[in-house]
């Protein structure tokens, strides 16, 4: 399984060279670090054969606040047939936090991508329907950005009533 792992690694370093940043093995995952414009253009090789990595397990964002590139999108990826593990991350710059959008390439992108949307106020290019996951949509600001006051007061909706339900 370890030389299929490398392979995968490998492959992507020479088919996307000016692409990848870096890459890096700890506890047996790899984690290829990429230019955030090629993120559509890697999943979409590594969906297809021979890597087959047909489940998106998940997505999240780091706020790495003080640095110019502020936000990294991490993007974990599982491929069945092959029972291969992979990571990917990409940088995003604190004033421009958007992304292509994987929801095209993996269903269960829609949500979790929301979800970033809603809690870090990353932008995700082309999404079907990009709006709030769990706050409300009079919330003000990203409650997962590192400066999200603590004590920070929202503004105040009126409550429904069961007739307006």
């Amino acid at each position: 399984m370890a030389i299929q792992q490398e392979k995968v690694v490998q492959d992507l370093k020479e088919r996307f060279v000016e692409k990848i940043k870096e890459v890096s093995a700890h506890f047996g995952d790899d984690t290829v670090v990429i230019e955030r414009d090629s993120l559509l253009d890697i999943i979409k090789f590594l969906k297809a054969e021979p890597y087959d990595f047909a489940m998106l397990l998940d997505l999240t964002c780091v706020d790495y606040m003080g640095q110019p590139d502020r936000f990294e999108m991490v993007y974990h990826l599982f491929s069945l047939s092959k029972n291969l593990r992979l990571r990917i991350k990409t940088r995003l710059p604190g004033k421009d936090p958007s992304v292509e959008s994987l929801t095209p390439v993996w269903k269960n992108a829609n949500w979790l991508e929301r979800e970033a949307y809603d809690m870090f106020g990353v932008r995700f290019n082309g999404h079907p329907y990009l709006k709030r996951l769990f706050m409300y949509d009079g919330f003000e600001g990203h409650p997962l950005r590192k400066n999200y006051p603590l004590r920070r007061r929202q503004p105040i909706i009126r409550m429904r009533k069961q007739d307006d339900i």
